[in-house]
């Protein structure tokens, strides 16, 4: 995942990635398809992938296994939104009838995220960039 480590907007879209148990056949699609070159990004014994813009090949999403953190989430674009406070704001959630699927948690040095299903069942991240 990579997140710009500028100052991002409360409430901007920060990221997109996409969790597959195909990642290989899923990434070949997108870059024949959008034209995305992409870059591995190694996660222990395994690599995810970064989809990388054909003119700068600045990252603009990420392709990633259906492993670890991401087990068990559905084959979906996940956005993810900044939020000032990410554990305020999954508590809201609870409070607002919305599921926690992934409670708060660090990633890696960029900050923290969660994932929820909102209660119309979509799913969206909160992400806290690091301070």
């Amino acid at each position: 995942m990579i997140i710009s480590q500028n100052k991002l907007p409360i409430g901007s879209f920060a990221w997109t990635d996409l969790t597959v148990n195909n990642t290989e056949q899923v990434r070949d699609f997108y870059s024949w398809v959008v034209g995305w070159k992409t870059s591995e990004v190694p996660i222990g014994d395994y690599g995810d992938y970064n989809m990388n813009s054909p003119d700068d090949n600045q990252t603009k999403a990420g392709v990633c296994h259906s492993r670890c953190v991401n087990a068990g989430l559905p084959p979906f674009w996940l956005v993810y939104i900044t939020v000032e406070d990410v554990d305020a704001s999954a508590a809201f959630c609870h409070k607002l009838s919305a599921k926690i699927i992934v409670p708060p948690k660090k990633r890696g040095g960029l900050g923290r995220y969660c994932v929820i299903q909102d209660p119309a069942g979509a799913f969206v991240a909160l992400y806290e960039p690091k301070k």
